[in-house]
């Protein structure tokens, strides 16, 4: 059976301001980009449960994260260019690398998201191949946080019933009660192929350099974009106390 072709691209950087070397942080004995790598590849369980043919690669122009994803056995696409964004990279690598290959979605998945899993991405999958979008992420509802609904670095989405995007922020919207229901944006994205290359043709847009989030570029330029919840708590590492926090959690997971 011929299953739809998904390509995951993560792109990873050795020289992030915040974190130098964040992709080869340890985290519980093994490289932060070993965690998301395998993570979201397939198992030989994991094949015969689901239905899509996936190929994970790492995006990078650094040596040492392409030798040490070599090390551990996971494929690795080298975009030397200096270019504004991971996003940008991801895009080089498929139109370089995997455009041939016609894939029906190239999602994007950031490399410092050690807890999030293939099978955490199907329903994105299923709910963009049978949507009519453009782009489709994910929004992790929110509720009586009302820190991360203040904090500038937690991207707020709005978001219709039926799961279209109408804006993302970096302000607290919408607007009322800070303890209330807000969505948060999870910084995975699916394209169709189509619209990724329609996105990278599109110049840096007003919005998108105000607030600063490129995903803006794509709601100006009428790229029509979808959300889906995911319900796991996912944490991120963003600086080097993050490390510990997940290794908590994954110590918890094993137990």
């Amino acid at each position: 059976m011929d299953y739809p072709r998904i390509v995951i691209l993560i792109p990873a950087r050795f020289g992030a301001m915040r974190f130098p070397g964040k992709p080869l942080a340890l985290i519980a004995g093994r490289p932060m980009i070993q965690h998301v790598y395998q993570n979201l590849s397939l198992s030989p369980k994991s094949s015969k449960q689901i239905p899509y043919s996936v190929d994970v690669y790492v995006v990078t122009d650094d040596e040492r994260i392409e030798n040490a994803v070599k090390q551990f056995g996971g494929e690795v696409l080298r975009v030397d260019d200096d270019v504004a964004s991971g996003s940008e990279r991801v895009f080089l690598a498929y139109q370089r690398f995997l455009k041939a290959k016609s894939p029906a979605l190239v999602v994007n998945v950031q490399g410092d998201e050690p807890l999030l899993h293939l099978q955490d991405l199907v329903p994105l999958f299923e709910f963009h191949l049978k949507s009519t979008f453009d782009i489709t992420t994910l929004i992790r509802p929110r509720k009586n946080d009302s820190e991360g609904f203040s904090n500038p670095n937690r991207v707020k989405a709005i978001v219709t019933p039926e799961g279209k995007c109408l804006y993302f922020s970096r302000a607290p919207i919408p607007h009322g009660d800070p303890k209330g229901d807000w969505n948060l944006h999870v910084g995975v994205y699916s394209y169709k192929a189509l619209a990724l290359e329609k996105f990278f043709a599109m110049p840096t847009s007003v919005l998108e350099k105000r607030e600063k989030l490129e995903q803006l570029r794509a709601l100006e330029g009428n790229l029509s974009m979808g959300a889906l919840s995911i319900h796991k708590e996912l944490l991120g590492v963003d600086s080097p106390e993050d490390i510990s926090i997940i290794e908590g959690v994954l110590r918890g997971q094993n137990n």
